[in-house]
């Protein structure tokens, strides 16, 4: 498979747990019938919404399994945040038996562990000489931020072939569009202000708001592509006060929460990420109400 397929609309799934702490088959079936359904162009495991620092390698496998059960088709990208070369390397190896088509690589996190640039170069280097897959890296770690300089590098890697652009908002994108992208890909996980980034040129989009509205997402990416930039804008503008709330601390139980709020089944976090207050949950369900995506309460 080349990489032109690597654009568009790529939601992250979600991962339902039981009340256990187990992975929730049923309901990880459910979620993935709901984005194919919208006609997303690929779909990403095991990322930050899918709480994907807290998989291990064989419930990551599980997944990317079922997906590929489901529909043999649709690109995987798969999430692997982990640690140390050596761990994201075992994860990343497991993912491309399992089916995956490329993956999100995530920078380590852990701020003792956080390398140099020369660290972070070594990492990706090794990854990439070792699994063989396409990388997008996934740049979300404040702590650990991976500069335009030094994408500009790591793009010499030839599986290296794009950045999820987390950090530092529309700013940060725009940089990096700007910086690097006649060179790789940039895609927007700037979740409130897609529309805008869009329009700034971005490949696409891999954010936790396209798995709770994948319809609506799509027909935002369509809009833009086909100039329809007042309707697109006006997704945009519905979406950016919802998300404003959604967003935030403990942000897996809170995108389940509004999962729960639109009808859909989302299962339980896992724990420690077990309690939203009431205050929070008043607070997402009066924005999406304004919104007009569910009733008043």
């Amino acid at each position: 498979m080349s990489n032109s397929w690597l654009e568009g609309i790529i939601p992250p799934l979600i991962t339902p747990f039981d009340q256990q702490g187990n992975l929730d088959e049923k309901l990880i079936r459910d979620e993935i019938a709901v984005l194919l359904k919208a006609n997303i162009n690929a779909i990403s495991p095991g990322g930050s919404t899918g709480e994907g620092a807290t998989l291990d390698d064989e419930e990551l496998v599980r997944i990317i399994t079922i997906i590929r059960g489901i529909d043999q088709n649709i690109p995987i990208i798969a999430g692997v945040i982990r640690n140390s070369t050596r761990a994201a390397i075992r994860t990343a190896l497991c993912a491309k038996e399992a089916g995956a088509n490329a993956l999100m690589v995530t920078p380590v996190s852990y701020n003792v562990l956080v390398p140099d640039d020369e660290g972070n170069y070594a990492f990706y280097q090794e990854i990439a000489s070792q699994v063989g897959l396409p990388i997008v890296i996934y740049n979300v770690v404040p702590q650990n931020t991976i500069s335009a300089f030094l994408f500009q590098r790591l793009l010499d890697i030839p599986e290296v072939v794009g950045i999820k652009q987390s950090v530092g908002g529309i700013s940060s994108f725009y940089e990096m569009k700007m910086e690097c992208g006649d060179k790789g890909k940039i895609f927007s996980a700037t979740d409130e202000m897609l529309y805008s980034t869009f329009e700034l040129g971005a490949d696409g989009a891999i954010s936790a708001i396209l798995t709770v509205f994948p319809e609506l997402c799509v027909s935002l990416w369509k809009m833009v592509k086909e100039s329809r930039l007042e309707e697109a804008l006006a997704i945009q503008d519905r979406l950016y006060f919802t998300w404003k709330t959604i967003a935030g601390n403990q942000f897996p139980i809170r995108i389940k929460y509004a999962l729960e709020l639109l009808g859909r089944t989302p299962g339980y976090p896992r724990s420690p990420i077990c309690h939203l207050s009431k205050e929070e949950k008043d607070k997402i369900k009066s924005a999406m109400a304004l919104a007009g995506f569910i009733n008043f309460p």
